[in-house]
């Protein structure tokens, strides 16, 4: 069943789990992934941001839809990474029940103004915005785009922020980056300061980007500590592309049948995972 972002989060909120947003880029990624949160009756959002629209078309929207509206599970279908106010309308026409809108790279002022009147159009016909403050890091070009240094979201703008934007969730800098980190990057997360904007904007469902190639430990507690929601991408893709190439070494395969299954096994195991780390299984039974 196909809901907006707020609905969804909100529950996730009160509970105190964290629902993955996977970020998916073909048909057969999604179908594995609504495969796997299934099987394990857990909530799901597929994330969709403009790069990989670029690479699916337009048109792809249409199965998405239909797909959760066939699943019994609650589905947000969530727009990832807008950065401007045209394309926030162009999502709310393509069929998005929940929209992100990213001004973090903008200073505070103009973050916020964006932000405002995004959230006023979405919220004009009944769909979810969630917005981002700080910046989150970037380890390599094949990732979504990310700050060179990151800004960590400051727990009293933060405040500020949601009252002066009305956003339905705030994705906040705790120290992630978008892609896979090289060996020579330790990611860690700054748990105290997620307790401290936690503590004051407890209203708002948290958002963290970048959660591939974190510590499992540091992810679980930031689950414990308000994180709602967790942006998965590159983890799955991996998983996903590696079987391909391992399958692909048989080069007597030609038809997806043949070479797809595997690969959408390896990427349901590593989406399994994540579903288990957030807490999210089972809970699709709490929406009911």
């Amino acid at each position: 069943m196909l809901m907006t972002g707020h609905r969804l989060l909100d529950v996730a909120n009160e509970h105190g789990f964290a629902v993955p947003a996977f970020n998916i880029s073909d048909w057969a990624m999604s179908q594995g992934i609504f495969e796997i949160c299934e099987e394990m009756n857990a909530p799901l959002i597929i994330a969709i941001h403009p790069d990989e629209l670029k690479h699916t078309g337009i048109d792809f929207m249409a199965s998405v839809i239909q797909r959760a509206h066939k699943s019994p599970l609650p589905v947000t279908i969530h727009f990832d990474h807008g950065t401007t106010y045209e394309q926030i309308l162009w999502a709310i026409q393509a069929g998005f029940t929940s929209i992100m809108i990213d001004g973090s790279m903008l200073p505070f002022a103009e973050n916020i103004a964006l932000t405002k009147k995004s959230a006023l159009a979405c919220h004009a016909v009944g769909l979810s915005v969630e917005g981002e403050l700080g910046t989150i890091g970037k380890t390599d070009g094949e990732a979504e785009d990310g700050a060179q240094t990151i800004i960590y979201t400051d727990p009293d703008d933060a405040v500020h922020f949601v009252a002066e934007t009305g956003v339905d969730s705030l994705a906040v800098a705790i120290g992630t980056s978008h892609g896979i980190y090289p060996s020579w990057m330790k990611p860690e997360l700054k748990l105290d300061l997620l307790k401290e904007i936690k503590g004051k904007v407890a209203v708002a469902p948290l958002v963290l980007h970048g959660g591939s190639g974190n510590p499992d430990d540091e992810i679980a507690e930031s689950v414990t500590l308000g994180i709602n929601k967790i942006n998965i991408s590159s983890d799955i893709k991996v998983a996903y592309h590696e079987k391909m190439r391992e399958v692909l070494q048989d080069k007597g395969l030609r038809e997806p049948n043949s070479i797809q299954p595997p690969c959408i096994a390896a990427m349901k195991e590593t989406a399994r995972h994540k579903i288990e780390l957030f807490q999210t299984d089972g809970k699709a039974s709490l929406y009911r």
